[in-house]
């Protein structure tokens, strides 16, 4: 009993690229650099939306973390942060706001963090079956945010003071975006679970 309630349910790409013993770091390279290159897609596309215009950048981060898993996941996202740090421009805003580790010290040097840590909680969850139904997986999504959330304010609050309006400028505009990009989510994760025509 005790075995069955800490079983590790398959992630997603495990189930659709899955590990063999011969080509294993290669395999996981190519997941790693294919989602820090979807992750830098993600900051650069802007989709129109109200208040303010809404990059993917969170939803990558989010599904990467559930389909990868909690260690692939969060390094993944630590390779794109490296690739930002050594002045590559592959955050939102780069190379017009600045690049390498001027920009991520600045405003979003919080969210940047916060991109690892909740990527590593998302594929926790996965891994205890969360991404296989849309109610779940949204209860993932806002665990993610959250945690995005908490270390990017707490940053700005570092940064520019606790005097300043930090949830009006780092929270209050980009709530509704990121409810668009959680049922989103809730509803391409479980869908894709069901095409691997694997049992849940």
């Amino acid at each position: 009993m005790t075995i069955a309630a800490n079983a590790i349910h398959p992630t997603l790409i495990s189930t659709l690229w899955p590990t063999r013993r011969e080509g294993g770091f290669l395999r996981l390279a190519v997941l790693a650099v294919a989602g820090s290159l979807l992750l830098t897609l993600s900051a650069k596309i802007s989709v129109p939306f109200y208040p303010v215009p809404m990059t993917m950048q969170t939803f990558a981060v989010l599904v990467i973390g559930m389909a990868y898993g909690p260690v692939l996941g969060a390094s993944t996202v630590l390779l794109y942060l490296a690739q930002g740090a050594m002045g590559l421009p592959v955050f939102e805003g780069t190379p017009e706001k600045g690049l390498g580790l001027a920009y991520m010290m600045g405003g979003t040097g919080g969210y940047l963090i916060g991109f690892v840590a909740a990527a590593a909680a998302c594929g926790f969850l996965a891994g205890k079956g969360w991404d296989r139904n849309w109610m779940t997986t949204a209860l993932a999504m806002l665990v993610g945010n959250a945690i995005i959330y908490v270390l990017g304010l707490w940053w700005l609050g570092t940064l520019f003071g606790w005097d300043k309006p930090i949830l009006e400028w780092g929270l209050i505009p980009f709530v509704l975006g990121d409810l668009a990009k959680l049922a989103l989510a809730a509803a391409v994760l479980p869908a894709a679970w069901k095409l691997t025509r694997r049992p849940n």
